[in-house]
């Protein structure tokens, strides 16, 4: 630390070292960060609400395996998988900038770049969790698995994650709004302009886990407007982008002192 008129300032970093690609330190403080009472809550209120949905429906209309696929496209894949990765995406990040801590792990000597990949590892991690483990067992609860449903949609679910998880952490280096800015894009995007306007199917994350779910259930009600290979090369390629964003976005910010 330097010490001016103004009080303590935290010095520039030196040379990058450490881990290139995961720095089990960052992976600690996000996940502090993220698995904290008050945002642990919110992460859980979707995955228990299908849960409560599933057994209900189970109860009420028995085992079917076309309300099983819709309800688990419907309500896991179209709403919770996207409403978490905000969660998790923009938390994973957001804070940290919003109230200048961010600054003090920017000082150390840690790649920019292994930063943002290991907040993403977390954040999927976390995501993957929360969606994709409810979501394997509501579709063995509500037909056991039947035309291997449950496997497909956590398969999806999983596979969303990433790409959500990229989105929306690069969403909160960019703005302050990411939280707004992601629930307009998970609720508008996803939800409703994903479902109802053909054209825009083909930049819907859904319908990429879509195709992958339809690849992995033996069940003709589920279908996606993408093809596979599509839907894996846009996968890759937004989950890649996202990415590297974020890392240039973050490589932007100067720390005080820093020339």
């Amino acid at each position: 630390m330097t010490t001016t008129a103004a009080g303590p300032r935290p010095q520039a970093a030196g040379p990058s070292s450490g881990p290139a690609l995961f720095h089990p330190t960052v992976a600690r403080l996000t996940y502090r960060g993220l698995l904290g009472r008050r945002r642990a809550l919110l992460l859980l209120a979707l995955p228990m609400l299908l849960l409560i949905i599933v057994v209900a429906v189970r109860a009420l209309a028995g085992q079917d395996d076309g309300t099983t696929a819709d309800l688990l496209r419907s309500f896991a894949l179209a709403a919770m998988v996207p409403l978490v990765g905000v969660i998790a995406g923009t938390g994973a990040i957001g804070p940290e900038i919003d109230d200048g801590a961010i600054v003090y792990l920017l000082a150390k000597p840690i790649r920019r770049s292994t930063i943002i990949l290991t907040k993403l590892v977390v954040a999927i991690a976390v995501t993957a969790a929360f969606c994709a483990v409810p979501t394997l067992i509501a579709g063995l609860i509500l037909n056991g698995n039947g035309q291997r449903l449950a496997v497909a949609f956590a398969v999806a679910a999983a596979v969303a994650s990433v790409a959500y998880a990229a989105i929306f952490l690069m969403l909160g280096v960019i703005t302050r709004h990411a939280v707004v800015v992601g629930l307009v894009y998970a609720l508008v995007w996803e939800g409703v302009v994903g479902n109802l306007v053909p054209g825009a199917r083909t930049l819907s994350v859904q319908q990429w886990a879509l195709a992958v779910a339809q690849k992995v259930s033996e069940n003709s009600t589920v279908t996606s407007d993408v093809s596979l290979p599509t839907s894996v090369v846009l996968l890759v390629v937004a989950t890649c982008a996202a990415t590297w964003f974020a890392v240039r976005k973050l490589s932007t910010l100067k720390l005080a002192g820093e020339e």
